[in-house]
C-alpha cells in the first residue's frame, strides 16, 4: 500500500504577512509545496490530502489543477475552529487556529493508510521523502504505535529576521526519548537561545535535533489525537492563542509508552519562510538546486 501525504496548508500566515502557502519561489512561480509534492511522487507516495481553509479554497484548488492535479489523487480537508468534539465550544474571540495536531485530527476521514505529514511552507528535500516512504511502506502497530519523524540540526533551521518554534528532540537508540516544543527560539552566535513560558531567557548550543513537523504516522494517530486533543480543549481550551501542537502529542505518547517514534535521517537542507525577508533566501536556494540538476527548470512538463 502506498502511503500518503497529508500537507498542512490551514495557516494564518501571519508573520510573514500573507498566504506563503501560494507565494512563489521557483523561476516559473512555484510555491515550495510544489517542490514537496515532487518529491513526494518520485518517492512513491500514492495520494496527497490538503488541510486548508474555506477563504482560500478557490485559488488553492486551482493552483492544484493547473500543477500537478493530474499526476497524483488529491482530496481536501478543511480545519475549521469550531471543529471540535461534543461539549467544547470556539471562545468568542478565538480567531487562531487549533494547531497542527488539530489538523492532522481533520484528515481522519480520508487517511486510512501510513500517511506523512508535513508544513505546506517548508522544503525538507527529496531524501527525507525517499527514508520516510519507505518507513511507512513497513510500520506497523503492535502494542506500540510505529511512528517516525525526520529531524534537522536546529542552527540550520533559524530565520536571522526573528523569533521561530522547533520541536527539541532527545533521542536513544536511534529513538525519540522526548520532544519539547519551544517557542520564541532566535539565533545567538552560532548557538541559539529562547525564551521560556516566564519570560526567561535560556541558552542552546544550536546542534540540537528538532522536529520541522515531518512526521510518519499509522492511523492509530487518529485516536490518540481525539483523546489528547479533549485533554487539550478541557486544560486550555479557553485560551485565544493555545495551540495543539503535534509533538506535544507525539512526546505524551511517548512518555505513556504509547508509541515509539524512529528518528530517521536526511543530509538534504531544511529551508522554509516564516517572514517576508526569508524569502530572497529561499529563491536563492531553489535556483542553486536547479543549478545542481536536483530539480527541473519547469517541474510539471
Amino acid at each position: 500500500m502506498q502511503p500518503t501525504l497529508v500537507i498542512l496548508a490551514a495557516g494564518l500566515g501571519s508573520r510573514y504577512g500573507g498566504l506563503k502557502q501560494l507565494d512563489g519561489v521557483g523561476p516559473n512561480g512555484e510555491p515550495i509545496l510544489e517542490y514537496c509534492v515532487f518529491d513526494a511522487i518520485r518517492a512513491g507516495f500514492g495520494k496527497l490530502v490538503f488541510v486548508i481553509r474555506p477563504d482560500f479554497a478557490e485559488p488553492f484548488k486551482a493552483m492544484v489543477a493547473r500543477t500537478f492535479g493530474d499526476r497524483i489523487p488529491v482530496e481536501y480537508v478543511f480545519q475549521e475552529l469550531p471543529m471540535l468534539p461534543a461539549g467544547f465550544t470556539v471562545p468568542p474571540e478565538r480567531q487562531k487556529p487549533w494547531g497542527t495536531g488539530h489538523a492532522i485530527l481533520c484528515t481522519e476521514p480520508v487517511v486510512n493508510e501510513p500517511f506523512a505529514a508535513i508544513n505546506a511552507d517548508d522544503f525538507y528535500g527529496a531524501a527525507a521523502f525517499r527514508v520516510m516512504g519507505d518507513y511507512l511502506g513497513t510500520a506497523q502497530d503492535g502494542g506500540r504505535a510505529d511512528y517516525a519523524m525526520v529531524g534537522y540540526v536546529l542552527r540550520k533551521t533559524l530565520s536571522p529576521h526573528g523569533s521561530v518554534s522547533r520541536g527539541i528532540c532527545r533521542l536513544e537508540n536511534g529513538y525519540l526519548q522526548s520532544v519539547i516544543e519551544l517557542t520564541r527560539i532566535e539565533a545567538e552566535g552560532n548557538g541559539a537561545k529562547y525564551t521560556d513560558e516566564s519570560d526567561q531567557t535560556r541558552s542552546l548550543t544550536g546542534d540540537e535535533l528538532v522536529s520541522m513537523n515531518m512526521w510518519g504516522f499509522t492511523p492509530s494517530i487518529f485516536g490518540h489525537l481525539r483523546r489528547l486533543f479533549e485533554e487539550f480543549l478541557a486544560a486550555k481550551g479557553q485560551e485565544l492563542k493555545s495551540e495543539f501542537y503535534i509533538p506535544t502529542v507525539v512526546d505524551t505518547l511517548i512518555q505513556r509508552d504509547l508509541a515509539q517514534v524512529k528518528m530517521l535521517e536526511s543530509h538534504d537542507a531544511w529551508f522554509g519562510i516564516t517572514y517576508q525577508e526569508d524569502k530572497p533566501v529561499v529563491i536563492a536556494a531553489i535556483k542553486r538546486l536547479i543549478a545542481e540538476g536536483k530539480y527541473p527548470a519547469q517541474l510539471w512538463i
